[in-house]
């Protein structure tokens, strides 16, 4: 029960953040070479999208969670 409650929580903060940020970024090392005494590192920002429908989705079924044992009584 517990665990239902936990995972109903974070699915739907998940969805708020999601409908609130619409994206979000992060930095990922591609590319490393040493030539002797000197490093070369390549680094790319990644912007991932996040869609209005898996937002809401994520609520939605973080929703049902909560309620589905207060509907099973």
């Amino acid at each position: 029960m517990k665990g239902n409650i936990i995972v109903a929580a974070v699915l739907i903060v998940a969805g708020i953040l999601g409908l609130v940020y619409g994206q979000f970024s992060y930095t990922k090392e591609t590319h490393e070479t040493k030539l002797g005494p000197l490093e070369l590192t390549i680094k790319d920002k990644q912007t991932v999208n996040v869609p209005v429908w898996v937002g809401a989705g994520s609520i939605v079924v973080g929703a049902g969670l909560l309620a589905f044992p207060l509907l099973k009584r």
